[in-house]
């Protein structure tokens, strides 16, 4: 048996190779045909050791790591503009990681969080996390620490923080702002319609699509105001320095630059 007990309920009858399907794997793996109560199946540490698969307890989930291919120093593209057309060339810095690490400086449309007179903030609680969400927590707190985005705080706030599951099946932490919009002053400012916008592109026969990587964060909290950007962790507490996702008047303002 799986706990390497022998089995109480009969002999083993045959031995068949079968082929199991499971989140997009296939396996073809040898069974022992033998009476085992209602159990459909068992898939012992035979199995656990060639595939190795990552086992979420809690959830009761199964997952199998993807194979990773590294490419070998003669595949690497030697001229990252190889790919580009030479009008872009001086704007290749743009788009370049080493740029989207550095923070722009302090401007006067720096975002600030007005709260509602008399308004308080509490700490929120801590929600419970998977083995895997703690890992990333951990990670994503380490490299917003390392890039300046955050620093930890003595916040008397702080919000609770969570994961959701992306369309890729990757995790996006999200920070729960919720009481802090409740109590901060509604910038208003209208957001462009959706008709309007369409209406721009009658006739067009070119179009280009552009993604502001993280944009939020390239607008500073206004300095004073980055305590009530706190959020509470197993880690620790920490604050924004940069405009996050989740504050009620982040859209607005970013339609104002």
């Amino acid at each position: 048996m799986l706990d390497g007990t022998i089995s109480q309920t009969g002999r083993i009858w045959h031995q068949v190779h079968l082929t199991v399907s499971a989140n997009g794997h296939s396996h073809s793996i040898p069974f022992l045909v033998c009476p085992i109560g209602n159990t459909p199946a068992i898939l012992g540490m035979t199995w656990l050791t060639a595939e190795a698969p990552l086992i979420d307890w809690q959830q009761g989930l199964v997952t199998f790591p993807e194979q990773v291919q590294i490419a070998s120093e003669e595949e690497a593209d030697s001229d990252p503009l190889a790919d580009l057309p030479p009008q872009y060339h001086e704007f290749a810095k743009v788009f370049a990681e080493e740029e989207f690490k550095v923070l722009p400086p302090h401007r006067e449309y720096d975002i600030a969080i007005d709260l509602l007179p008399d308004a308080k903030l509490s700490p929120g609680p801590i929600y419970g996390m998977t083995d895997a969400e703690s890992k990333a927590l951990k990670q994503h707190i380490d490299e917003e620490l390392a890039t300046g985005k955050i620093r930890p705080s003595t916040s008397s706030a702080g919000a609770p923080v969570m994961f959701v599951k992306k369309a890729d099946g990757s995790l996006r932490l999200v920070v729960d702002y919720r009481k802090l919009n409740d109590v901060t002053h509604k910038n208003v400012y209208p957001l462009p319609r959706q008709d309007d916008l369409m209406a721009k592109l009658r006739n067009a026969k070119l179009f280009t699509k552009l993604d502001l990587c993280w944009g939020y964060n390239n607008v500073w909290i206004k300095e004073g105001d980055e305590w009530k950007t706190a959020f509470r962790t197993k880690y620790g507490l920490f604050e924004y320095l940069v405009m996050p996702f989740g504050l009620t008047n982040a859209p607005a303002l970013s339609n104002t630059l």
